[in-house]
């Protein structure tokens, strides 16, 4: 399976502006994917102000990654606010090529930035089978979880959508290699680039890990689309021949 990784800067809490940017980006995409991957709150940056930001699972950013994902006839996943039932959620959304949707809310809420202040988390595991994948999806802190990302489900590939800045770029760069070792999955990670109005720096380091740790997409600090290629034929023969997964423990995870 082809996957395009769109790592990118984003217009600051300006969701036209952003919807108008990736939309190129994506048409851009002239090679066949089938799963096109954008960054955490990939409409507004990394804000703390739901309120005036939020839209609905009804709303234009929705209809319009629906529209993308039936032209392109590609899945497209990342995250963005949400307002439902009165809460405010970090809804990363996984868009089928026919327009159905599948979600799931950030657990880990960022609680250095406040995040747990101003949104509601999330209770589910996520994985979505798709095209004969199973991918578990999560969101930038849950990377630093790894109980609640345990391959329990045998999933075949892990994906965390990021804003994740320079300064704890290093812990971004070895946890993803942790995930793929120790599930056995392919990891894919896209992080965003540019500073933000706190004067956050990103410097990316989007990327994809194999099952046994190595990189198929190294690092990356440009704005760019990375394309890479997922065999998971070799990841069940893998599997087969290593069977680590079948010596892992027997937990019960609470809310």
């Amino acid at each position: 399976m082809k996957v395009a990784l769109i790592q990118s800067s984003l217009f600051w809490e300006n969701s036209i502006a952003n919807r108008n940017h990736f939309e190129e980006k994506i048409n851009a995409i002239t090679e066949k994917v089938y799963l096109i991957v954008l960054p955490e709150m990939f409409m507004t940056g990394f804000t703390m102000n739901p309120k005036s930001l939020a839209e609905t699972m009804q709303g234009e950013t929705i209809m319009w990654l629906q529209s993308l994902a039936k032209a392109k006839k590609s899945a497209i996943t990342g995250s963005l606010i949400i307002k439902e039932n009165n809460n405010f959620y970090n809804r990363l959304v996984f868009v089928f090529p026919s327009g159905e949707i599948q979600f799931y809310d950030k657990r880990h809420l960022f609680t250095l930035a406040g995040e747990d202040k101003v949104y509601t988390f999330g209770k589910e595991k996520l994985i979505v089978n798709y095209l004969g994948w199973e991918i578990c999806l999560l969101v930038c802190y849950d990377l630093r979880f790894p109980v609640f990302a345990r391959n329990v489900e045998d999933y075949d590939l892990l994906i965390y959508v990021a804003n994740w800045p320079k300064t704890r770029i290093n812990a971004w760069d070895i946890l993803l290699k942790a995930r793929s070792v120790e599930n056995m999955c392919y990891t894919i990670g896209v992080n965003r680039i540019g500073e933000d109005q706190n004067n956050l720096e990103y410097v990316g380091h989007s990327q994809a890990v194999d099952f046994l740790g190595n990189y198929i997409l190294e690092p990356q600090e440009n704005e760019g689309i990375f394309i890479v290629e997922l065999n998971k034929d070799k990841l069940l023969e893998t599997r087969k021949k290593l069977g680590f997964l079948n010596d892992r423990d027997s937990f019960e995870l609470k809310s």
